[in-house]
């Protein structure tokens, strides 16, 4: 999978973020609770670590529960302050708004101790692209403040928000790193949606997922793709002969009875970042050790 960014860029935004972190009192950053490790730059982690850091775990909703579960009692094992968000259902957020504010008192308490009026909490936001930034600073603004889209660099340029909670929220560009990780992060960050899809092979990574859903979630894959459980359970089974039969089964055929591939790729990546091929997790915490 070959990948080219923009290094350059890539360093402008983090000298940005490194000199406005002075100008907050703690750090939310946002990960992909289908695959939290992979989705968090670890430049990002290396920057913030001398402020209070808050790891919020979005699309939890379109996560596997019991992934989830795994990975915040492991983030607890290692004194890490993180807790899970289902945006759309608003479940967490209140949670999230009591961590900052405990995060934040001894801003509080310093401001009183010098006989001032405590201001605003102020928390900068920070994490890949397209892992819920946005959604995340405008549930909690409680209006829409921040543009949204289920693609990767909608954010272009820093901006403060004010929140009703009396938090004020420094919302950041996402930033990828240069090699992404392993070829295993690549490929789940690639069809979670963290990476433009304009830059990579779309139908090598909808194979490749197609392989990972085999592998951990069979049953979903064989309901919605029109597979039976035994043809899954086939070890002797060509993958992609597996892939082309629940293409032909969801329509992705062109005239003479070959296979749209293209359009069964779009289908797959689609239909897995939406949630509707059912609640899944690209990465677990056993996942760690993997190369």
């Amino acid at each position: 999978m070959n990948i080219n960014w923009y290094p350059g860029h890539m360093a402008r935004s983090l000298r940005e973020l490194g000199e406005k972190l002075d100008q907050v009192d703690l750090v939310i950053e946002t990960c992909d609770a289908r695959l939290p490790e992979s989705s968090r730059n670890p430049e990002i982690r290396a920057l913030i670590e001398r402020k209070p850091v808050i790891l919020v775990l979005t699309k939890a909703d379109l996560a596997d529960p019991d992934c989830t579960a795994d990975w915040l009692a492991w983030y607890r094992e290692e004194n890490v302050t993180a807790l899970e968000v289902a945006i759309p259902e608003r479940s967490g957020l209140g949670r999230l708004v009591d961590a900052i504010q405990k995060s934040g008192e001894d801003v509080v308490a310093r401001a009183r101790s010098r006989g001032l009026q405590a201001r605003a909490i102020r928390a900068m936001v920070v994490g890949i692209p397209n892992t819920g930034k946005s959604s995340l600073i405008n549930q909690l603004a409680g209006r829409r403040v921040a543009r949204i889209e289920n693609r990767p660099g909608v954010t272009r340029a820093p901006a403060w928000v004010r929140t009703s909670s009396g938090i004020t929220l420094m919302d950041m560009p996402g930033i990828l790193w240069p090699n992404l990780g392993s070829e295993r992060q690549r490929l789940i960050l690639a069809a979670s949606g963290a990476i433009r899809d304009d830059i990579l092979n779309r139908e090598e990574i909808a194979f490749a997922t197609f392989c990972l859903l085999r592998e951990r979630y069979p049953a979903l894959l064989a309901e919605r793709f029109r597979l039976t459980a035994e043809a899954l359970a086939d070890n002797t089974e060509d993958p992609y002969v597996l892939y082309e039969k629940a293409a032909r089964r969801r329509g992705a055929v062109l005239s003479g009875g070959r296979i749209d591939t293209d359009r069964f790729a779009r289908l797959l990546i689609t239909e897995l970042r939406d949630g509707r091929i059912g609640r899944i997790s690209l990465e677990t915490v056993s996942d760690r050790a993997l190369p």
